[in-house]
């Protein structure tokens, strides 16, 4: 299929040669007119895909449960910043605020966005007008001081490099044109990568998350320096490995990862043992990973669903049930196992709600 994209990229290839697979995923997901994210609302039935917020309320409503322990846990700051980071139509924000002011009420964070759509960013807008929200492109523009952040299922979508190996080494995998160049096709670099080393069978394929090391790191430097915690939630494993995840989503179907440029999520499983050393190595305490199905039920998912049903008629009780088993049951359809939580924090942060801490 010919997009836009195809145009810019087959142009690309034919003057420079085969791009590396971060280029392809960084333009396709991110490039400032024809991208992904630039020009969409993913999200919900009408979407591509359906994110945990949008399965159900109790998740963002947990997430306000932890934000407020956490806060409690740092000693209350009065200056705290609330960021989030990629937070897709505002749904887990706007639950999370609204179990915060419960849970916390003398808590008045400062709300902080870090989107790069403009279409999200006008949902957002709508849905947390009354929390004055600042949004931010990347993270190098958010303020000093004391944070909590969310980044819920926003490591996947970073761009990634691939290796496969051979009988000669690692080879960086890359996007090329087809001979007739109509179409994209995978390829290999020309010359193995003498800085890979790792043993591995050949066929094999590594996968190096630049850009998400690069952004733990510097949270885990920021928290270090001024105090507080971030909690991640993604699909990924818990312990490094070789393989391929890369896929493209749309409709609610998967696709062809090059069939259609631009028009697809493209996300790939987030090592979370590459992330816990990234930040370990940054002088943060790493807590978890452990599995959303765990992290959930400690934070009184069952609690809050049974009050939710106490007072719902036959079909609501049905789609909180529906909800809690899409969140934890563990089976190939299932969040539970396949979704991972972790948390970062500054070395004085022993413990946090539903985690257990690790390393430092």
């Amino acid at each position: 299929m010919t997009t836009p994209l195809f145009t810019l990229l087959r142009d690309e290839i034919l003057a420079t040669g085969p791009i590396p697979m971060a280029r392809y995923m960084d333009l396709c997901l991110g490039h400032p007119v024809h991208g992904y994210y630039r020009t969409r609302d993913p999200l919900g039935a009408a979407g591509d895909f359906v994110t945990a917020p949008e399965i159900s309320q109790m998740f963002g409503e947990l997430i306000g449960v932890w934000i407020a322990a956490a806060w409690g846990a740092m000693g209350a700051p009065a200056d705290l910043a609330l960021v989030e980071l990629g937070p897709g139509r505002g749904t887990l924000m706007a639950d999370a605020l609204r179990a915060l002011a419960r849970a916390a009420p003398t808590l008045r964070p400062a709300l902080h966005l870090v989107e790069t759509s403009p279409v999200l960013r006008a949902a957002q807008a709508e849905r947390l007008s009354g929390f004055a929200p600042t949004w931010h492109e990347g993270l190098a523009t958010l303020p000093p001081g004391p944070a909590l952040v969310v980044a819920n299922e926003f490591f996947d979508a970073l761009p990634v490099r691939q290796f496969q190996r051979t009988a000669r080494g690692w080879f960086e995998r890359c996007i090329g044109l087809s001979p007739d160049a109509d179409r994209l096709v995978f390829g290999l670099a020309a010359e193995p990568d003498p800085r890979i080393d790792a043993p591995a069978p050949v066929g094999a394929t590594l996968t190096l998350p630049g850009a998400a090391l690069d952004t733990v790191r510097d949270l885990a430097r920021r928290l270090v320096r001024d105090g507080g915690a971030m909690l991640a939630i993604d699909y990924g494993h818990a312990r490094p490995g070789f393989g391929d995840s890369l896929q493209a989503v749309a409709g609610h179907r998967f696709v062809d990862p090059l069939e259609a440029p631009g028009e697809a999520d493209l996300t790939t499983h987030v090592d979370f043992s590459a992330l816990a050393r990234a930040a370990a190595g940054a002088g943060a305490r790493v807590h978890g990973p452990i599995d959303q199905r765990d992290f959930l039920q400690a934070l009184g998912l069952r609690a809050r669903a049974e009050r939710l049903s106490a007072n719902a008629t036959p079909q609501q009780a049905l789609r909180i049930a529906t909800a809690v088993s899409r969140l934890t049951d563990p089976a190939r359809r299932g969040m539970g196992s396949l979704f991972k939580v972790m948390a970062l924090s500054d070395p004085a942060l022993q413990d946090l709600p539903g985690l257990s801490a690790e390393g430092r």
